[in-house]
């Protein structure tokens, strides 16, 4: 079996929550683990919309990771 190691350059992951305050704790944690992988955020989209029929709200958002360029 060979391993390889190497880095992660990369990475997009996506999250969601019943509303934005949780959704942005969500991200936020996921950055400060990404940050132990050396990894930055290089773009957030997120998106909240409304049932109209029950009035509830549901959030959804997509985080880029990106390795810096001098690392």
């Amino acid at each position: 079996m060979i391993l390889k190691s190497d880095a992660i350059k990369d990475k997009v992951e996506f999250f969601e929550a019943k509303d934005l305050q949780q959704l942005e704790a969500q991200i936020q944690k996921k950055i400060e683990m990404n940050a132990d992988l050396l990894l930055e955020v290089q773009h957030v989209h997120y998106q909240v919309v409304t049932n109209p029929v029950n009035g509830r709200t549901h959030a959804t958002g997509m985080v880029h990771f990106k390795q810096p360029e001098n690392s």
